[in-house]
């Protein structure tokens, strides 16, 4: 679909900061506010504007610590669907929290949440292996989130206190 010039504008605004206010937003893109929320309203409705994310560090919230995984998979595509069918059983899953389509050495990425790492291996042992086109998996574990979507997480830039040690 092409987007005028305003329509662009604002959804650049959006994108940066979804709560500014309407009059902000309309301020900053040089539009009426009832322009704003037109074009807000058009960009949802054809689904051009999927959803407003919230950032949340849950790794500062006693009890929410989550074990995140990113899993690389190689699959046999199937004739007449390619990859389309394998991913769409694949993201219906709920450990599931983001699946795409990679150019390389593997066909989809995956990003799998648990609360334990055991119960992301039983995910992928259970669950994602024995579907039958799934030819293989690789598992990786994040061990620390510096930057997301754009987002530097506090601590990301903090200086290495480790004592150099050389031989």
């Amino acid at each position: 679909m092409k987007l005028t010039h305003e329509e662009l504008e604002i959804l650049k605004i959006i994108e940066e900061n979804h709560r500014l206010p309407v009059e902000t937003i309309a301020a900053m893109a040089m539009v009426s506010e009832e322009t704003v929320k037109k074009t807000i309203k058009k960009l949802e409705d054809q689904k051009i504007i999927i959803s407003y994310p919230t950032l949340i560090d849950w790794s500062k919230v006693d009890g929410q610590e989550n074990v995140v995984a990113m899993i690389d998979v190689k699959v046999t595509p199937k004739r007449g669907v390619g990859f389309d069918e394998v991913a769409e059983r694949i993201a219906r899953f709920p450990e599931v929290s983001s699946l795409y389509l990679m150019s390389g050495a593997y066909d989809l990425s995956i990003t799998v949440e648990g609360k334990t790492m055991q119960q992301i291996a039983k995910f992928v042992s259970e669950k994602l292996s024995p579907i039958e086109s799934v030819v293989s998996t690789t598992t990786h574990f994040m061990l620390k989130k510096y930057k997301h979507d754009g987002v530097i997480f506090e601590g990301g830039d903090e200086k290495d206190r480790r004592m150099v040690v050389s031989p």
